[in-house]
């Protein structure tokens, strides 16, 4: 049963604080309550589980495929591979509305995922989770950070895990599901299983594990040679195993306790044939070049609730979890008469999270003049260590092994949150807003320049508004500041090379970044048309920059300095529409075409410059065609070009800007049985040639290698899945 916010959800908040119990289809990130999403006044998202089957949703990039005004960047390339900030590597996380990095916050159960940070040529990216062990996503935009600190200045990305009540239905004390799938864009084969079961009335538990094996991804490259004109993949090997255990416990008198234990490692092995020098060679030309790449995360977490019904709470929610990332790269080169060279860089982020919150529903008033309101209050404490260490053999002139790009850091905030939503007739009001204490401490040891410790804190509201004219349609905005806190390695980035005359050195005085986000839009739930439309601005101030120049020419005795430093103000506007037409029967069948467009502009408000992370505008729209047994889909992808006006380059640079491109996809389900179901999907249908901007960004516009960064040809996807 699903609800409205105004009136209709007004009468659930009276009907639950009288003690009417309420089972409802929810999402939880946008108000870490839950709640019908057409109820909140803001864009959300939700990938539910058949979506992610349905899509044959591998990693974050399928994820992005079909959401306006979100993309996933590509860490930049290894080594002699690319430059600046480009990427044909693993993905790097999300960018929403033109913010990403570390200014998207991403969950995994509301648990903060790694921030893997950048240092020196190295780039593990933040694609550490296993959609296979997903049960949905929500993915929220604008600054989140009222109700979850820094980090939210574009958005959040919150995986939920499986349950064992999504296999337990229909009375089922023992249920699951096994699937196996075929990428042909990667050549990747992979394997799934989960095994839920009710042991009695109160414990419920499930385990789910995933296994892959994965080549490069595909490109439209057509050159071979074992050397920098290189433009197809180079020759990858990828691992990919994880698994989830889950027991769920639920002893009576409105308490539920859910345990997790959830592991992931992701391991690549490469052959550099790209970083081979061509004749004529010198005594450092590279002859051969390997990496290995590990990345590890293993999370445990408890979360608890209680149904107290006292005068200063109706629930409590309790949570406590322990995260451990590690990322590990290997790279070696083999010189033809230097000596060769080895770098060994790990990164180790282990987080402790604690959360503690309550919520009370309040009824006044009777008839024509009811009002209620939801009051949600918490505590949140987490507490992050952070190291990386560089080893190896032969470094270049000026570097010392070992070495730390940044010192081994202590990363801790706590902080204090509330929000009221008020409910009355057709309208709700929903201010909050969150208090943040930050500290960073740096370890002196093993680190050669004076480590920087900074503390700070930062006061972020938020006020959302909702008015439901009827019940097809309603209106909302939304305001909400943000604030991300600097990490360890902009505070603290050093590196120096004496013979190449440059050098990297920390900034005592690095400021927060802050944001104010505004949002309109309006929601349409008609017998046939379902849509969503909302029109964005963004204010940014003291955005950080990483390893800009701030002294010195390079000369002998006066070397080019960088630090990471606090720039002006950024403005990004932007609009996105998204929803689904359906036309209703034709021969047995029914007809939709889901539609989605997205587009955006930023502008350094002091100098006119544009965003370079700003995505051209997108629009996605499809046929589906569905009976009771099978359905089909053709949908359609379109991307402006990039314009030289909406780029910022340096003087005396150029920048490659894409070209616009349309591509189709074609895909299906047959519905085999209930219990089995087969999915099959071509992409890129016509073997269109095209790039995304998100992967070109920093490259020259006469790149020789500009095909290395293609997107795949046409490829085809299968999946099995059976239920038991």
């Amino acid at each position: 049963m699903v609800v409205s916010l105004s009136a209709a959800h007004g009468q659930e908040l009276l009907a639950q604080a009288g003690g009417v119990p309420q089972l409802k289809e929810v999402v939880i990130s946008s108000t870490r309550s839950e709640q019908n999403p057409d109820d909140l006044p803001m864009r959300i998202d939700v990938i539910n589980a058949q979506a992610l089957e349905e899509g044959q949703v591998r990693d974050l990039r399928d994820v992005a495929r079909d959401q306006p005004n979100i993309t996933v960047p590509r860490s930049p390339a290894r080594f002699t591979l690319a430059s600046g900030s480009t990427g044909r590597d693993q993905n790097a996380g999300f960018n929403i509305r033109g913010l990403e990095g570390n200014r998207v916050l991403m969950l995994v159960d509301g648990v903060r995922l790694p921030r893997s940070y950048v240092f020196s040529a190295n780039a593990f990216g933040r694609d550490d989770v296993d959609v296979g062990l997903l049960q949905r996503i929500e993915v929220l935009r604008g600054a989140t950070s009222a109700l979850y600190g820094s980090d939210g200045m574009g958005g959040l990305v919150n995986f939920i895990t499986a349950d064992p009540s999504a296999f337990l239905k229909d009375g089922k004390t023992l249920g699951g599901r096994v699937s196996a799938a075929y990428d042909g864009d990667d050549d990747g084969k992979r394997l799934g299983a989960t095994l839920a079961g009710r042991t009695n009335d109160t414990v419920q538990w499930l385990i789910s594990a995933n296994v892959g094996r994965v080549n490069e991804l595909e490109n439209m490259g057509t050159n071979s040679a074992a050397n920098v004109d290189r433009t197809l993949p180079n020759p990858q090997k990828d691992k990919n195993a994880s698994v989830l255990g889950k027991v769920v416990v639920t002893p009576g008198g409105g308490q539920r306790h859910v345990f997790t234990l959830e592991h992931v490692d992701k391991t690549a092995d490469y052959e550099l044939l790209s970083a081979r020098s061509k004749a004529p060679l010198t005594s450092t030309s590279v002859l051969g070049s390997t990496s290995f790449t590990d990345m590890q995360r293993s999370r445990a977490t408890w979360e608890g609730n209680w149904r107290v019904n006292t005068a200063w709470a109706d629930d409590v929610k309790a949570v406590l979890s322990y995260q451990d990332a590690q990322s590990r790269e290997y790279i070696t080169e083999d010189r033809n008469t230097a000596a060769d060279r080895v770098r060994d860089v790990t990164y180790d982020e282990r987080t402790l999270q604690a959360n503690l919150q309550g919520s009370k529903l309040i009824r006044m008033g009777s008839g024509a003049d009811a009002w209620a309101q939801k009051l949600t209050y918490g505590l949140d404490y987490t507490r992050a260590q952070v190291e990386n260490l560089q080893r190896g053999v032969t470094p270049p002139a000026g570097e010392t092994f070992p070495l730390k790009r940044f010192p081994d850091t202590t990363e801790s905030s706590a902080a204090l949150f509330v929000q009221d939503e008020f409910i009355r007739g057709p309208w709700s009001i929903t201010p909050g807003v969150r208090f943040d204490s930050f500290r960073i401490k740096a370890d002196q040891a093993g680190f050669a320049a004076n480590a920087v410790s900074l503390s700070g804190h930062a006061t972020s509201p938020k006020l959302g508004v909702l008015y439901r004219a009827n019940e097809a349609w309603s209106v909302f905005g939304n305001y909400a500041a943000g604030f991300r806190a600097p990490n360890a390695g902009q505070v603290n980035a050093f590196f120096e090379n004496t013979v190449g005359g440059y050098r990297t050195i920390p900034n005592p005085n690095l400021r927060p970044e802050k944001s104010q986000n505004f949002e309109v839009g309006m929601r349409g739930r008609l017998q046939a048309l379902a849509i969503e439309a909302a029109a964005f601005t963004g204010r940014y101030k003291d955005f950080i920059e990483d390893l800009q120049q701030v002294s010195g020419t390079g000369a002998p005795g006066n070397p080019l300095v960088f630090q990471s430093i606090n720039l002006g103000r950024v403005k990004i506007d932007g609009f996105e529409v998204k929803g689904n037409m359906a036309w209703g029967d034709w021969l047995g069948g029914r007809i939709s075409t889901p539609f989605a467009y997205g587009q955006a502009r930023g502008r350094d408000t002091a100098t006119g410059r544009a965003v370079n992370s700003v995505e051209p505008q997108r629009l996605t729209a499809g046929v589906r065609y569905e009976t009771a047994a099978w359905h089909v889909r053709l949908d359609a992808t379109h991307s402006a070009a990039k314009k030289a006006d909406d780029v910022y380059t340096a003087a005396g640079s150029t920048q490659y800007l894409t070209p616009a491109y349309t591509t189709l996809d074609l895909s299906g389900q047959w519905r085999i049985r209930k219990d089995l179901r087969l999915n099959a999907g071509i992409y890129n249908l016509t073997d269109k040639k095209y790039w995304r901007w998100a992967d070109v960004r920093g490259l020259a516009a006469g790149n020789s290698t500009i095909d290395a960064y293609s997107q795949p040809g046409r490829s085809v996807r299968v999946s099995l899945v059976a239920d038991f």
